[in-house]
């Protein structure tokens, strides 16, 4: 049997506001861009190179949503970006603008650092220590 996880919701203020930053700023990949309604879209998005988990960008809806903009794990890091060369992804997204909210470390498990996405969630970028 195999399980995954196949979409996480990502509550953002705007649709297109992340499209620009997830898609334009960090480079991921639009899976899927679909006009439900008026107000309303079905949009997906996920690293380069990523075959399974997929970010579902929802734009609140209601004061409850928008309060939980950017704060959706209550100030913890949320999402965990794994890449294949730290410094290369650091450097691009430094470049590009992502805010780090710390120098890059060395942990027992790879290299990491904290960035903050424009809504407030924090991520961390990995790249794992060799096993």
């Amino acid at each position: 049997m195999k399980q995954v996880i196949g979409a996480i919701t990502l509550v953002v203020p705007d649709y297109d506001e992340a499209l620009a930053f997830y898609a334009g700023t960090l480079g991921f990949g639009v899976i899927e861009d679909t006009r439900l309604n008026e107000t309303k879209r079905w949009v997906l998005v996920a690293p380069k190179g990523s075959t399974e988990t997929r970010l579902l960008l929802a734009r609140a809806d209601g004061d409850a949503q928008a309060a939980a903009v950017g704060n959706q794990t209550g100030g913890r890091v949320f999402l965990f970006l794994h890449t294949d060369d730290f410094d290369r992804d650091h450097g691009a997204m430094s470049a590009a603008g992502v805010t780090f909210l710390e120098a890059p470390r060395t942990e027992p498990y790879g290299k990491v650092a904290v960035f903050r996405d424009p809504f407030g969630n924090k991520w961390d970028l990995i790249e794992h220590a060799a096993r």
